[in-house]
């Protein structure tokens, strides 16, 4: 059965990326999956929940929580970035190679995208199977408080963004107030804190632990690949201040900034 469900997402996975792919052709925007993102995980879930035959009451948790948290961010994304404008990434990488950019993209962006959905999403997988314990633990409980706190710190944070930002006195201004003030990356550090607590809820069956990989994936791509340094390598070239903030400010997780 866990084959048959790692099988499976890896299935859907695969159609919806060719299918998103398509669909930023004819946009020619390929900052789609952007949105998609947190969607994809949302599709594992409840292919886990309707193809394992473990625990009920944590494959319905498992899934509860990755669709609560994947919605929000795919709604939150479609708001605030639109289909518009193409994000600067993706830009860059079509003025490089125009007539290439079509192929490299599904599989360098689109397919790589749904592979490292499928990897992270590993516990929840690896949990829809399994048979011991038939009931939600301490290691769960903690899980959930984790994964709270996760989801707290990014809707928040992206709420506290999106207020400052629509305020025109704040244009290039660094936002440095709320949970802002506490960390450069809220929403980075929620993301994390969200897969590491959707780790924990899996962990109570033996086999999901083979999957503590996918907290791992996330943490290093929030923290050393696309996330933070990509970022702050763009706002320290267009925010003025930035340096300064970054010098008072926790790079990831959150503390009293220094004086």
């Amino acid at each position: 059965m866990t084959a048959q469900v790692l099988a499976t997402s890896a299935g859907v996975l695969a159609v919806l990326m060719v299918t998103v792919w398509l669909v930023s052709l004819r946009l020619r925007n390929a900052s789609i999956v952007d949105i998609v993102w947190g969607s994809t995980f949302v599709l594992v879930a409840w292919t886990a929940l309707l193809l394992g035959d473990g625990t009920d009451s944590r494959r319905v948790l498992l899934t509860v929580l990755t669709t609560v948290w994947g919605l929000r961010l795919s709604i939150y994304l479609a708001w605030r970035n639109g289909i518009r404008h193409e994000d600067f990434r993706y830009a860059a990488m079509r003025r490089r190679d125009p007539e290439g950019f079509p192929r490299r993209s599904l599989v360098t962006v689109f397919l790589l995208q749904g592979l490292l959905a499928w990897i992270v999403s590993l516990p929840i997988q690896l949990a829809a199977s399994g048979d011991d314990p038939d009931r939600l633990g301490v290691l769960a409980v903690a899980g959930i408080v984790v994964w709270i706190i996760g989801f707290a710190f990014e809707s928040i944070g992206d709420l506290q963004l999106a207020r400052f930002k629509a305020d025109p006195a704040n244009a290039g201004k660094v936002m440095d107030r709320g949970l802002w003030r506490y960390t450069r990356h809220p929403n980075y550090f929620g993301d994390f804190c969200v897969w590491w607590g959707i780790f924990l809820v899996a962990a109570e069956i033996p086999l999901a632990r083979v999957g503590i990989v996918g907290p791992i994936v996330m943490s290093v791509l929030l923290t050393r690949v696309s996330g933070k340094p990509l970022l702050e390598k763009s706002l320290m070239k267009r925010r003025e201040g930035y340096a300064e903030y970054v010098a008072r400010t926790s790079g990831f997780f959150p503390r009293p900034p220094k004086r």
